[in-house]
């Protein structure tokens, strides 16, 4: 997949496509996981959001943040918990992946052989340390308003009760059919 460029990271419109709402198996198949367990996998939504995410320059990750954020504000207008989770972990992503290559040159924390490489030591002269560390910051502050949408908040919870629900009734039809 080509590497996104600025012009590409335009907030989509029409918004994007909401499959878990129509398929309650797809919906509460979905783990929320840990972090940012699951963005790269769980499929159709990774296909639909990654192509927003990018973080190589701070324009490029301000449009990508930007573009994510309408994004998640779309799922969360929508109901869409599992859509704006995914796109939360996006944002999570883009905060530590920046950081990661603020601390790494390389953006490489393990060398082939399991071992921690060695963090920068050598002074920034190209800036490219500086604008990863511009570009984790800006990606922070979009994550850190997606964790404290009431909104997303209280789809969280409905999803998270409603996923009991289904998962409770799944076992019971299973019960009966043995």
């Amino acid at each position: 997949m080509p590497k996104a460029t600025e012009k590409d990271l335009v907030p989509p419109n029409p918004p994007l496509d909401a499959p878990a709402l129509k398929d309650k198996k797809l919906c509460f198949s979905y783990e929320i996981g840990r972090g940012e367990m699951g963005v790269l996998s769980f499929e159709p939504y990774k296909s639909l959001i990654l192509p927003f995410w990018a973080f190589r320059t701070v324009p490029i990750a301000h449009k990508s943040a930007k573009a994510l954020w309408s994004i998640f504000e779309s799922y969360v207008e929508r109901g869409d918990f599992v859509g704006a989770d995914m796109t939360r972990k996006y944002i999570q992503m883009g905060m530590t992946r920046a950081r990661r290559y603020a601390n790494h040159k390389g953006g490489r924390k393990y060398g082939n052989d399991g071992q921690q490489l060695e963090k920068w030591t050598e002074d920034d002269v190209d800036g490219k340390r500086k604008e990863k560390e511009e570009a984790s910051e800006l990606f922070k502050r979009y994550w850190r308003r997606c964790t404290s949408s009431e909104k997303y908040l209280q789809i969280k919870q409905e999803w998270t009760k409603s996923k009991k629900d289904f998962i409770k009734a799944q076992d019971a039809g299973a019960s009966k059919a043995s």
